[in-house]
């Protein structure tokens, strides 16, 4: 029986310290076809008091643009999927459907697309407050992909020198506050 709780103790008091939190955002911007659309932002947060020995952990943050099937990842070093185009909060470009709208031509695995707090190389995600900056590199090679009844939207937010400002909730995971808001696909089937 001793044995059983010196096993069994340390996973219990690692599993109940964290709070978990959900992140959101919206904002108005343009596609880079220019038309208006929402953008949001989210992510899940694993807090733990400054007394722990774990560190903050986060989901990556997911990119949705009203009206396009492209969602977007931003990861940072503490994910593994975080990707070789720099430091701090980033999504890199992907060949073949990414061109890189500031400098002009193709992207490479290298090229950073989407940065939070661009000039912040130390970056974490579990670590942003309510407003951050976000600068978007990339444009699309094409808005859309396929024909007729399989067309689809690639298009996402627009490219910008200027980051946009970024104004996000934070509520408890589960909450009634924690639901995000859904996007209005009136406008899309108007198109």
């Amino acid at each position: 029986m001793k044995r059983f709780f010196l096993l069994v103790m340390p996973l219990l008091l690692l599993s109940g310290c964290a709070s978990y939190y959900s992140h959101y955002a919206m904002l108005p911007a343009q596609n880079s076809a220019g038309e208006a659309r929402q953008v949001r932002l989210s992510w899940d947060t694993a807090e733990y008091p400054g007394w722990w020995l774990a560190s903050d952990k986060s989901t990556a943050i997911l990119l949705e643009t009203q009206c396009s099937e492209r969602a977007w990842r931003l990861y940072d070093d503490s994910h593994k999927s975080a990707g070789v185009c720099g430091d701090g909060i980033r999504a890199c470009g992907q060949p073949g459907l990414d061109l890189h709208a500031l400098q002009g031509g193709p992207v490479t695995e290298a090229t950073r697309c989407l940065s939070v707090n661009p000039s912040d190389k130390r970056g974490r995600i579990a670590e942003l407050g309510n407003k951050f900056d976000l600068l978007v590199s990339c444009e699309p090679v094409a808005v859309s992909q396929g024909e007729g009844d399989d067309k689809r939207n690639m298009d996402y937010i627009r490219a910008s020198s200027v980051p946009y400002t970024v104004y996000v909730r934070k509520a408890p995971r589960g909450s009634f506050l924690a639901k995000m808001p859904a996007f209005d696909k009136s406008e899309c089937d108007a198109e």
